[in-house]
């Protein structure tokens, strides 16, 4: 599976954990669920906030 970030375009993307990614181009969190990214922007408490809202869902599929 190449995986590209929905955001930036890069295939810089670091494993970060089970079906779970970072994007070193833009520095957000990716997670794949069913073959749908959900994107996820990094808080400066170590939360997440969901940004998958800024993008269609035709760009977050992918295809394994």
């Amino acid at each position: 599976m190449v995986l590209s970030c929905p955001n930036c375009k890069s295939k810089d993307i670091g494993k970060i954990g089970v079906n779970q990614y970072y994007c070193w181009g833009c520095f957000i969190e990716l997670s794949v669920s069913q073959g749908v990214v959900h994107t996820h922007q990094v808080e400066e408490d170590g939360t997440l906030s969901s940004l998958d809202d800024l993008f269609h869902e035709d760009d977050r599929q992918i295809s394994i």
